[in-house]
């Protein structure tokens, strides 16, 4: 089941559900608005391996922002710290965004109970596009889960992505045995 704003709210006071920098003006009926940082990444090698450690060139977007091509895979990150101790957060595009040719995920929406840190997003374009930092870049919403979370994310050993930074992250597959 999907939270609805008052919902949504009632966890935030409760700190079940952290967002950093909060703004109530930002919470939809079942949602909240989440913003791009002003960091973006993208990957130095021409050829990816999945059992590498591929590495980033990370950059800043400047005020006047930036014009993103089609055929390159930019990583970003949100804005917002998040933090979600009994709900599964999934982050979804808005039709803003989605309209303008923008996907901010490939595969990676959801998230997991106990997720705490910012957002990467894998963003690709379907024709150039210039983009700002601080634009409105896609949407949290969260569901119910039912029953006790055993092993949540920010405890587990094998969590590749806890606490993740304000930089965007490079993908972690490497340190899968394969």
């Amino acid at each position: 089941m999907i939270l609805s704003d008052s919902k949504i709210l009632a966890y935030v006071e409760s700190k079940d559900i952290v967002i950093e920098p909060w703004d109530k003006e930002k919470l939809g009926s079942n949602s909240y608005d989440v913003h791009l940082s002003k960091h973006l990444a993208t990957y130095t090698d021409e050829v990816l391996d999945a059992k590498k450690h591929n590495t980033l060139e990370h950059f800043i977007i400047p005020d006047e922002g930036i014009v993103l091509q089609p055929g390159e895979l930019y990583l970003g990150s949100t804005l917002e710290y998040t933090e979600t101790h009994k709900h599964v957060p999934f982050l979804e595009g808005k039709s803003s965004t989605g309209r303008l040719g923008i996907d901010i995920h490939a595969t990676a929406g959801k998230g997991d109970v106990g997720f705490c840190g910012y957002w990467t997003l894998e963003i690709s374009v379907s024709k150039p596009v210039r983009v700002y930092a601080g634009m409105p870049i896609g949407q949290l919403i969260y569901y119910s889960v039912e029953g006790e979370t055993i092993n949540p994310y920010n405890k587990k050993a094998s969590a590749k992505y806890a606490g993740q930074q304000a930089l965007p992250k490079e993908s972690m597959m490497w340190k899968n045995d394969f």
